[in-house]
Parts: structure tokens; sequence; C-alpha cells
């Protein structure tokens, strides 16, 4: 699959099924302007609508110092209240499709994440954490409040009253606290933060592509709903895989005693 040449992202296939994403403007900690929303949009919503052969992406940020520090500050000083709706409109449907990939999508956050940065690690399905990573969810010191997701993601991830302590407060946490907190799955050393993401993203692409993406949609919709209606859908889901060459393939590799060779049909 390929991608256009992005002004804010870097771009790259690690394998057939594995991509690497990440967002470049190392100059200002990888601040979400414009042009990052438009880009990231764009990526997400093709990945959505034609995986392809890909599997999982691996995302994080350019330099040591920062995942993404937020948005761009500079470039909102002096916009009219049209312009912010606008900007924020780009970054409302980039935070939606990045939710809607059906890829499996782990974030590998190698420094600050902080307000819109942490929100979008948030939309990932995985977290591995640098040690020396730190997030906040800083926006009710400007004013406003978390408006990509924030105040949705993560409260799942940790509870309400943790989440309201950390948004109403705005104060950064640690990695380690994070961990502690269930947001982050990993915290690992800074020089192997990618090896361990790369890692993961390898083990879920030698798995059936199919099965995954319905997996992601039932434990999505499971949580927007009570357990019966969660296990109907999950159910559907099953059925669907039933049908399928990899489910065919998947019981004749075990049975031959072979890895399988899934083809995401």
């Amino acid at each position: 699959m390929s991608f256009p040449q992005y002004a804010t992202l870097l771009v790259e296939h690690r394998n057939d099924h594995v991509l690497h994403v990440t967002l470049n403007r190392p100059e200002v900690l990888n601040a979400i302007n414009t042009q990052m929303g438009e880009d990231t949009l764009d990526l997400w919503t093709r990945l959505t609508a034609r995986p392809g052969a890909l599997r999982c992406v691996v995302l994080t940020g350019s330099g040591d110092r920062a995942f993404c520090a937020g948005g761009d500050l500079k470039e909102r000083d002096g916009m009219t209240n049209e312009a912010w709706r606008a900007q924020h409109e780009i970054f409302e449907r980039m935070f939606v499709t990045l939710l809607d990939c059906p890829i499996p999508v782990i974030a590998a956050v190698n420094g600050h994440a902080f307000g819109g940065g942490c929100e979008m690690v948030l939309g990932c399905d995985f977290v591995y954490a640098a040690r020396t990573a730190r997030f906040a969810l800083s926006e009710t010191k400007l004013g406003i409040m978390p408006g990509t997701g924030g105040t949705q993601t993560l409260a799942r991830a940790v509870g309400e009253r943790r989440a309201k302590e950390l948004i109403f407060s705005a104060r950064p946490f640690s990695a380690d606290e994070a961990y502690e907190w269930g947001m982050v799955n990993r915290v690992c050393e800074p020089a192997a933060l990618l090896d361990e993401a790369f890692a993961t993203a390898d083990a879920i692409a030698a798995n059936a592509p199919l099965s995954i993406r319905q997996a992601k949609k039932s434990i999505h919709h499971g949580l927007q709903g009570d357990l019966l209606t969660g296990y109907r859908f999950e159910i559907e889901a099953y059925n669907r895989l039933v049908t399928t060459e990899d489910r065919i393939e998947g019981v004749l590799a075990f049975n031959e005693k072979r890895k399988a060779d899934f083809k995401g049909r």
C-alpha cells in the first residue's frame, strides 16, 4: 500500500504487514498544526477504507523529547472563533478516524504527550511508553477542555474519579503512574521502546487479520453498552469468521503442526 508524501508525517513500511508512522515536527515538539491534522486524517482515512495487507501500525514522535506536545498554540494565536472551530473540526475527524481504524495501532510514546498529543495516545489500541515519557491533559489551563476524546478515553482507561482529577488539575503524570493506572501497557527503557513495539506489532501481524479486526470492533462495541448486547455483537462477529478461508487455514495449520499462512480472506 502506498501513501502520499506528507508534510508532517513520516510513513514507512517496516515490512509487508507493519507500518511505522512518525509525527514529524521535532522543531516544535511535534505539535499538531492544521497541516498535521489534515495529514493524519488522510492517513487514517486511507487505512480505514483500504487496509490491504497491513495488519498493525506503530505510531511515534520524531526526536527523543516529545511524542506530541499537543495543539500548536503559535498557529492558534490570533485565530478567530470561526477559524478555531474550522481547525478543530479537522482534529475531531482525525480522532474519529483513528478510533475507527480497523488495524491495531500501537502508540510508542518516546517523550512528552500533552493535550491533544495525550488524546492521540489514548485513541490508540496499545500504549508502550519510554520510562522518561510524561503525560498531561492540560487544556483546562488554556480556557478550554479536552476536545478530541480525552474526557471519554481517559475515563475508560483510568476510571472516572482519576480522570476528573487529572483533567481538572491538568497536572502531568509519569509513565510509571500511567502504567499503574492501566493507561499504559508497558514501560520501556527509551532505547528499547521501538524494538518492543515492533516485536508486538510483528506478533499481531502473524495472526489472522480478519479475526483481529472483528475482535477490535467487538471490544469497542461492548464498551458502549450492556454485557448482553456486547455478547450478541460478538457472536455475530464470530459467525462471520467461521466462513473465512483464514479459519480453514488456521485449523489446518494447527493439525499439520506448521505456522498458519493467513491471507485476510
